[in-house]
């Protein structure tokens, strides 16, 4: 197990020891820290899914409104 140092503002701790009083603050701080790790991980694959889509986009020809209500209307006989 690593060891971690940070400071947080004193009503920031007060409100977590309160919030999490009881519980393992290591264990409650490691699944926080993961959730970010995680979060920070899919907002990225996001981020390029983006870019790759915007990319693509710029390759595709465009289709007229008329061309898509046709194919709509034909697709719900």
């Amino acid at each position: 197990m690593a060891t971690v140092n940070f400071s947080v503002p004193e009503p920031v701790k007060a409100a977590f020891d309160k919030t999490f009083a009881g519980e393992n603050k290591s264990a409650v701080l490691s699944q926080l820290m993961q959730q970010a790790v995680d979060e920070r991980e899919r907002a990225a694959r996001r981020s390029r899914a983006i870019e790759k889509l915007l990319e693509l986009r710029k390759k595709v020809k465009p289709i007229r409104g008329s061309s898509i209500r046709r194919a709509r209307k034909s697709g719900r006989s």
